[in-house]
């Protein structure tokens, strides 16, 4: 017996919850269409035409009690219409038919399940190919595969909506082009298309733990939206130790957000931040997921290792607590591994606050000619703290002064400028 529908309380809370079944089943659905049609871009215009009939359905009918599946059969339906009318592709029509033939029986909504899991992963990989740019690949990730809306993606990255609309039709029509199969890569295809995948899904998170530009701080629907698709990732392919490690990075990362920022918005620094105020969920979270990554006989790969330095901060009870030894080692190995000057400005960090401001600052100098950190407004922040920790104030204040110049977040350069403005008379040299 089909349960009845659930009824809807008003407009606002029709749109809430139809809203909430797009950003939970948008991405199964337009895997399984991508399956069937092997064009991304019409299987997303084939899932939009569903979610446009659920608006001006359900206003009557009710919710459905199974509001994915309606909205699946939906857009199978619509893509047999687009077939017939293109008079073609009758094999995929006939299959469309069989599988909405038998949506009733339990044996074969088992198989689809896992059917459609398989989709979610390929959509991932095909959203994440590397043949299309960095910025096109997470704007169509959280398009596709977190079924954000243009208008919410634009925000979020500071781009006018039109640009970002024309940014993700061109990668679908790229996709499209290169014929990039809609499957799951194997052997080392698979290896460089994780990587490709963890990079977006690292830089979505980043941009929400640290915006780049505007007057907010953090933007945390950005670092939920990146855990979210990090722990898809996770349950889809639970044998690959680095998503694990990436996992781990951002939830226990994410434990700090409401501790960086005060009343006002403004930043608050980790040595400044009340500890008390980290969440613990997350952090338990993210230290099991750590420990997935570290059941891998493999070394642990970059964001395990990020994710253990995260992981030193969240166990310590006070910036004086923390084993910055150990830190600086595991940054150690992570620059080896990666080249990374930025990693090694963290290592710096790191070695000052365990040998000293003097150590850290010889470090810090040897970077100073780096091109990669040309205009990079973190080398004259942490070079300032240096100084200013020796008292040569004079020298930090200038270092603040330029760091200022240089970030395109507000809320930064506000507080690099009280921090110069703090420093006094230079004491020493």
């Amino acid at each position: 017996m089909t349960p009845p529908p659930v009824p809807t309380a008003s407009t606002t809370d029709l749109h809430r919850v139809v809203d909430a079944v797009w950003r939970m089943e948008s991405a199964r659905i337009v895997g399984a269409l991508t399956r069937v049609t092997g064009d991304v871009g019409l299987a997303e215009e084939l899932a939009q035409d569903a979610l446009v009939a659920a608006l001006e359905s359900w206003p009557g009918t009710g919710v459905p009690a199974k509001p994915g599946a309606w909205l699946m059969a939906t857009a199978k339906h619509r893509a047999i219409d687009a077939f017939r009318r293109a008079d073609t592709l009758r094999r995929k029509t006939e299959q469309l038919g069989r599988e909405l033939d038998e949506a009733e029986d339990p044996d074969w909504a088992a198989a689809l399940d896992e059917t459609v899991e398989d989709d979610v992963l390929r959509l991932v990989f095909i959203a994440c190919h590397q043949v299309l740019s960095r910025e096109a690949r997470v704007a169509l990730t959280l398009r596709l595969v977190g079924g954000l809306t243009t208008g919410e993606i634009a925000r979020a990255f500071l781009v006018p909506e039109k640009t970002l609309a024309q940014r993700i039709v061109r990668a679908k029509r790229t996709l499209t082009a290169a014929h990039v199969p809609f499957e799951t890569p194997a052997g080392a295809e698979f290896t460089a298309r994780v990587s490709s995948v963890l990079e977006v899904l690292y830089l979505i998170f980043n941009e929400g733990y640290s915006a780049t530009a505007g007057e907010d701080l953090i933007r945390p629907s950005l670092c939920q939206e990146a855990m979210r698709l990090g722990r898809i990732l996770a349950g889809l392919v639970p044998a690959e130790p680095e998503v694990h490690g990436l996992v781990a990075l951002m939830e226990i990362q994410a434990s700090r957000l409401a501790a960086r920022v005060g009343p006002d918005g403004q930043a608050i620094t980790l040595t400044d931040q009340n500890r008390a105020a980290w969440d613990r969920v997350l952090i338990s979270r993210g230290l099991a997921a750590l420990g997935r990554a570290e059941e891998s006989d493999a070394a642990l790969g970059p964001y395990a290792l990020q994710a253990s330095i995260a992981a030193c901060h969240a166990r310590a009870t006070s910036v004086e607590d923390t084993d910055w030894a150990r830190i600086a080692a595991l940054y150690e190995a992570l620059a080896e591994m990666t080249r990374s000057p930025v990693v090694e400005l963290n290592r710096a960090v790191a070695v000052s606050r365990a040998y000293g401001a003097d150590s850290g600052l010889e470090l810090v100098d040897a970077l100073a000619g780096d091109p990669a950190l040309a205009g990079y407004h973190l080398l004259p922040t942490v070079r300032g703290d240096l100084l200013e920790q020796l008292g040569r104030r004079d020298q930090a204040r200038a270092e603040f002064e330029r760091a200022a110049s240089l970030t395109r977040n507000e809320r930064e350069r506000t507080l690099l400028l009280a921090r110069a403005a703090a420093c006094g008379p230079e004491l020493g040299g």
